[in-house]
């Protein structure tokens, strides 16, 4: 991420002005007090990690290191858990941030829009999502696991009794008015998806979730969901092809599972984004102890998975 002398605070979104183009916040995009905040923070400790190595590469002859102060120095090789935790933050400030312009990508509205014939096919196969969503005979205890702004929760609260997890509490506040505003009930908490059960439930759905979850960490992942459920229970979930057309016009392509995402307000933030192909995921559910997986796609943008969770204990 390049320096920049006003900019409004990845975090917390205040604006601030640099004094010189020394100054770390700059290269963080981030104001004093977060910086601050560094070391209770994992997003912000991997940004502060970011802009050191940034600010050092424009500042040192070719082959020079820059010192990394021990407060957010790097985790010792191997610390797989730790980079997967700095991961994490960055996705979660990514969304928090922005849950106000989410439903424009659903939309089509403003960045989003890709010309006539382009997002048309994007409206028929959102609705052929919709619709097979809705034909799925789920009912029950039902989870949605990463509901962000609550866009499928509506189709889901009418089958059953539906709680709704996200892990930030700004796009939950729109998922509220969403539901109220189609006069249906659901349970909302903040909730990590990565977290454990708390109970055992009939379907869980996830909605454009898996391809944030990283490839080394898939199964992982499944083997949570399958915990959720009761023997029998359902997994759907909907997600993303890797068409051109799909995101908005001034995002970069998507490469090494990694998408760079930009903000209306110009912010920038760096998520996971797999795009699975579907026998990688029957395979992967197989595994983890899902049967009957099928996973198809809607054509040109979306694809669409679900199993049931087998008799035996998830691992």
């Amino acid at each position: 991420m390049s320096f920049r002398v006003t900019f409004d605070c990845l975090w917390c979104g205040t604006a601030h002005t640099c004094r010189g183009s020394d100054d770390l916040e700059g290269w963080a995009q981030l104001c004093p007090d977060c910086v601050g905040k560094a070391g209770d923070n994992g997003f912000l400790r991997f940004r502060l990690r970011q802009a050191l190595t940034e600010r050092g590469a424009a500042s040192k002859p070719v082959g020079a290191v820059a010192p990394v102060p021990a407060a957010v120095a790097a985790p010792a090789a191997g610390t797989a858990p730790a980079r997967a935790a700095d991961t994490d933050a960055e996705m979660l400030a990514y969304y928090e941030a922005r849950a106000p312009e989410y439903d424009d990508w659903y939309l089509r509205r403003g960045r989003y829009e890709r010309g006539p014939i382009h997002d048309a096919a994007w409206n028929a196969e959102l609705d052929v999502a919709g619709r097979w969503l809705d034909g799925l005979p789920i009912g029950g205890d039902i989870v949605e696991l990463a509901a962000g702004t609550g866009w499928w929760s509506p189709l889901l609260a009418v089958k059953g009794d539906l709680s709704l997890y996200d892990g930030n509490p700004g796009p939950l506040d729109r998922a509220r008015e969403r539901l109220v505003a189609h006069r249906l009930r659901a349970h909302l908490h903040v909730r990590d998806a990565w977290a454990e059960p708390d109970r055992a439930v009939d379907a869980v759905f996830a909605g454009f979730w898996l391809s944030h979850v990283p490839r080394a960490r898939l199964r992982a992942f499944l083997a949570i969901v399958r915990r959720w459920l009761k023997p029998g229970g359902v997994f759907a979930f909907i997600d993303s092809l890797p068409d051109p057309q799909s995101s908005a016009a001034d995002h970069p392509t998507p490469a090494g599972d990694l998408s760079v995402r930009r903000l209306a307000d110009g912010r920038e933030f760096t998520v996971v984004k797999v795009y699975y192909e579907p026998g990688e995921l029957e395979a992967a559910l197989s595994e983890v102890g899902f049967d009957d997986a099928t996973v198809t796609t809607t054509g040109r943008f979306f694809l669409t998975g679900v199993a049931s969770a087998g008799p035996g204990a998830a691992g």
